[in-house]
Formats: structure tokens, C-alpha cells, sequence
């Protein structure tokens, strides 16, 4: 079983102007789908692999075998990780839920939550992601450089942002906190809300 790109649920357009149609459509179709094409090719060695999900590689990574545990990494990663991305970007969505009061009883204000995340998401050196993460039930700001994962370091994925230069340098050139800025006006809380349920379960 091949892995495959996830069809975005929504126009390359629907986020303008915070998100321009151009890099969504490079970023999902020529990014997304090379690390689904990598992760393809890599397993190709390792039939018994091709039926795990990216989330069970990624779980399971101390397990691959050394000769495609990179790829693994690197483009199971990025596979793992854009899919989770595409889905809690939308416009118009409020925030509310479940959610929405753990993070005003963790960091006491939306207000409070976007400053500490918008500056762990400009802290980050080179490329890489920012996360909302569940860690042992708790609530907590988390980067990880390249395409790691959350679950790498035994953690829960809730929303992330990706702040690699291709995610934002056609609209917003080096100046990645105004992409920061900008990224809360699509961010689909009702998803992420799904997303923070889910992963109190698990």
C-alpha cells in the first residue's frame, strides 16, 4: 500500500490574502507530494513497512531499519506533518471549545497563548515547525527543527505551523513573524478542537 497526497480540503485560494494561492499551490503539490514520493520510494525495500500509517513509523522509528530510518524521519515526517497542517487552516473560524479554555487556563489569554507561540515559531533557527502539543495531558508550546514530529519526543500533536521558508517567502519574504501574524486569521479551531480531543484519548 502506497502512501499518497492528501487532496487539500479547500481551494489553493481559499486562504488569500493571509496564505497566496501560488505558495499553496507549491507547498502542497510539489513539498507535500515529494515527501510522499521519498517515503514511497524508501519502503519500496521494506514490504512489510508500506502498510503502516506515517503516524505508526514515526511511533515506531527506534524500529525501522537503519538503511531507510532517515527517509523515514525526514519524509514520513513531512508527510505526517503537512497532513495534520492542511486541515486546521481555515478562514472565518472563531475560536471556542474545549481547547480554547485549557489554553486560557494554561497561559491565562488567547492574547497570552499567540505571543508565547508566535515567539517559540520566530525562535526557531533555520526550518522547522511550531506545535501545540499534549504532553502527559498537559497543554505545552514545542518546536522541532526539519520534519520531526511531536510524537518523536513522546508528545501529541494538537496544530503546528510550519516555518520553513517555502511556507511563507513568496508573500512574506524574511519576515517570518508577519506569516506568524497572519496565520491566526486561518487557523480552523473547530479542527483543532477535533485534534485536542482525539488526542486526549490516545
Amino acid at each position: 500500500m502506497k502512501h499518497e497526497l492528501p487532496p487539500l480540503p479547500y481551494p489553493v485560494d481559499a486562504l488569500e490574502p493571509f496564505f497566496d494561492a501560488k505558495t499553496m499551490e507549491i507547498h502542497h503539490g510539489k513539498h507535500h507530494k515529494t515527501y510522499v514520493d521519498k517515503l514511497n520510494a524508501a519502503l519500496e525495500k521494506h514490504p512489510a513497512l508500506q502498510a503502516k500509517s506515517a503516524r505508526d513509523l514515526l511511533l515506531g522509528l527506534a524500529s525501522v531499519p537503519d538503511d531507510v530510518k532517515g527517509a523515514v524521519r525526514n519524509h514520513g515526517g513531512g508527510h505526517y506533518n503537512h497532513s495534520l497542517f492542511w486541515p486546521t487552516l481555515k478562514k472565518g473560524v472563531q475560536p471556542k471549545g474545549s481547547v480554547v479554555d485549557a489554553i486560557a487556563k494554561q497561559w491565562g489569554s488567547m492574547d497570552s497563548f499567540q505571543k508565547a507561540f508566535g515567539d517559540a515559531a520566530t525562535g526557531v533557527f533555520g526550518s522547522g515547525w511550531a506545535w501545540l502539543a499534549l504532553n502527559k495531558g498537559k497543554l505545552e508550546i514545542t518546536t522541532t527543527p526539519n520534519q520531526d514530529s511531536p510524537l518523536s519526543l513522546g508528545k501529541e500533536p494538537v496544530f503546528g505551523l510550519d516555518v520553513w521558508e517555502h511556507a511563507y517567502y513568496l508573500r512574506h519574504t524574511y519576515n517570518r513573524a508577519a506569516y506568524v501574524q497572519d496565520f491566526w486569521n486561518v487557523v480552523n479551531w473547530d479542527q483543532v478542537e477535533k485534534n485536542y480531543k482525539d488526542a486526549l484519548k490516545r
